[in-house]
């Protein structure tokens, strides 16, 4: 039985890449019983007899798997962030951080529209963008963000990875990547003066090999709600947080209401971003007014 992974899903289809070869597959009469979906990003065991019918036979295990666009098993993930129009909405960025260190994926930041600040817009992004970074996180932040330079540094990453684009609607996820490989030819569509937000503009996803690893060609995501987090999970997705937590007074501290908190002092003291913080309250506070979910006679979810 041969193994390979899905790289495109279209139509019923499912294109799986073994060996150097692509072969048309149909998935197997009883994944729908058992409430399987093979998605993009899938290893999987399947059987052909030629390149054009065969079957996915068998879901190999996944390490994660992202709802928009729908891929699984990714490596990293760009986070394409607009500095304005888009205005820079650091809650929005740190949904998507929250969500890629939950699932174990490497978030690149990527911040567009910087030609468009003056001086003192420049001036007010630069310490934002050095905070992440020092998170860990590699940044990106050019005067000409589609510039041949920042493209080479971004495309340096790609190696051995699969790589997912995510962001703010109109931060240009479909430029970058028309940027990076100019045979997409992806569409791309204007800000709305009135909403302050893009138009979505993609349709299927494919994996394409680029720069020696393999990138969504779709980018997804521009809002991001909490139902995937718990409320006691959330002080564990912010690092620094993650790091302050030794020196609380209380071992399982929510960083909220308890006294003798570090992540507290820290903001205070101007080493955790006061916006990270404030965003990290609101999210707690999104999750304590969510209603009970309930499945059924088993309760609550």
């Amino acid at each position: 039985m041969a193994q390979g992974q899905i790289r495109k899903a279209l139509s019923g289809f499912y294109y799986v890449y073994s060996q150097q070869q692509t072969f048309q597959t149909r998935g197997r009469g009883n994944f729908r019983k058992r409430q399987l979906t093979p998605l993009v990003g899938d290893y999987v065991e399947f059987e052909s007899t030629n390149q054009t019918e065969g079957y996915v036979l068998k879901l190999l295990p996944r390490k994660n798997a992202l709802i928009r666009p729908q891929v699984v098993n990714v490596d990293q993930a760009v986070v394409v962030t607009s500095c304005v129009k888009p205005d820079f909405s650091s809650n929005l960025l740190d949904r998507f951080l929250m969500m890629l260190v939950q699932k174990q994926i490497r978030p690149l930041l990527y911040f567009t529209k910087g030609d468009l600040l003056d001086a003192a817009g420049r001036a007010k992004m630069a310490p934002i963008v050095a905070y992440y970074q020092q998170l860990g996180y590699p940044t990106f932040f050019a005067a000409d963000p589609f510039a041949p330079s920042s493209i080479q540094q971004l495309t340096a990453n790609f190696k051995d990875q699969l790589t997912v684009f995510m962001g703010q609607s109109g931060a240009g996820k479909s430029t970058l990547l028309n940027h990076i490989d100019p045979e997409l030819q992806l569409k791309t569509a204007a800000v709305s003066e009135s909403l302050s937000r893009g138009k979505h503009t993609t349709r299927h996803v494919e994996l394409l090999p680029l720069f020696g690893g393999l990138v969504a060609d779709t980018p997804g995501f521009s809002s991001l709600n909490l139902d995937e987090f718990e409320l006691t999970e959330l002080p564990q997705l912010f690092p620094e947080f993650v790091a302050a937590a030794d020196d609380c007074r209380f071992r399982a501290c929510q960083h909220d209401q308890e006294p003798g908190c570090a992540v507290k002092q820290q903001v205070a003291a101007g080493q955790i971003l006061a916006s990270r913080y404030a965003n990290y309250l609101q999210f707690r506070s999104e999750k304590k007014a969510e209603k009970p979910k309930y499945i059924g006679k088993r309760g609550k979810k």
